[in-house]
């Protein structure tokens, strides 16, 4: 831990230092992420999360989660709500599927176990990202948004079914949920819990361009090819605009998929950082995330073989 920990520092202060030494550049990449954050993410995903948590302390999404219960049983052995989130998640795009597992959770609603299945499954990208900023806005190509889009939900969903049997140790977590969420039913906390969700994401959009400049002098290291791939396991945005450029094809179509279902380091950490009501081990959502991002990359491989 202790070797962790002066790692950690150093890299800190490596940052620190170029920040002193370059502020221009430092402070136009903060920009450049708040913007990103402000005009793309805020507006999208910022009503999908106080609407959801209004439905939530309603108690509308599990009358409407009953009619998948069955297919969700079989499948993921999760409760119908399930459904519900996945279809959410697939909709916005992330970490909302994230949020809303969280939320479930801390409601009572679902069980910790059930929390951790979910996960798997319901931490993915949107089609406004991918579609419209990817394929169309990048790639020029419709069929390419769609087949990154399928393969990410495909994969998505086989993640799921591999993860249907993890167990995890519950220790009575729901009850005390249930005894917390009935003091945070009323407008003023959920207006509360949604802004605060979504400024951390803010933060921790604009860190990770500040981080990714910091390490651009190693990324020109590399090739441009495998530049634009590490780039985008750091953050998905920049790493797709980065693989059009240097990739094209069936290579670029791979590359973005897998970048795109691992989330990158940022995603992930946004997905944590609403996950921190589940006490859920970093490692084992990394694991889903790697999983899923190989899955979708199989599946990916595969329709351009067909389509393209």
């Amino acid at each position: 831990m202790e070797k962790y920990k002066i790692f950690l520092s150093i890299l800190i202060f490596y940052i620190i230092i170029n920040m002193i030494i370059f502020p221009d550049v430092y402070i136009g990449q903060a920009l450049n992420g708040i913007s990103a954050w402000a005009f793309n993410v805020l507006p999208s995903v910022l009503p999908f999360i106080f609407f959801t948590k209004v439905l939530s302390s309603l108690g509308v999404i599990e009358k409407i989660s009953n009619f998948f219960k069955k297919p969700t049983n079989v499948l993921f052995k999760t409760p119908p709500i399930s459904s519900y989130v996945f279809l959410t998640s697939i909709i916005s795009g992330y970490p909302v599927g994230a949020k809303m597992t969280a939320d479930l959770y801390q409601s009572g609603e679902i069980t910790k176990s059930d929390a951790y299945k979910m996960t798997s499954f319901c931490s993915t990208s949107g089609p406004m990202f991918i579609i419209g900023a990817v394929g169309i806005g990048l790639f020029k190509s419709l069929i390419f948004g769609y087949i990154i889009f399928v393969s990410h939900i495909l994969g998505a969903l086989v993640n799921g079914v591999l993860y249907r049997n993890l167990k995890v140790n519950e220790e009575g977590f729901n009850k005390v949920a249930k005894q917390k969420n009935c003091q945070q039913n009323d407008l003023s906390s959920i207006v509360l819990d949604s802004a605060l969700s979504i400024i951390s994401v803010g933060v921790i959009i604009t860190i990770f361009f500040v981080i990714i400049t910091s390490f651009s002098p190693i990324f020109n290291l590399f090739p441009n090819n495998l530049a634009s791939i590490l780039t985008g396991l750091i953050e998905i945005t920049k790493g797709c605009i980065d693989i059009s450029s240097s990739l094209n094809g069936t290579l670029a179509i791979l590359a973005c998929t897998f970048v795109i279902s691992f989330g990158g380091i940022s995603t992930i950490l946004q997905s944590i950082t609403m996950l921190n009501k589940l006490n859920m081990p970093v490692k084992l959502f990394v694991l889903q995330k790697l999983t899923h991002a190989i899955l979708s990359t199989i599946i990916a491989l595969v329709l351009t073989a067909v389509f393209l």
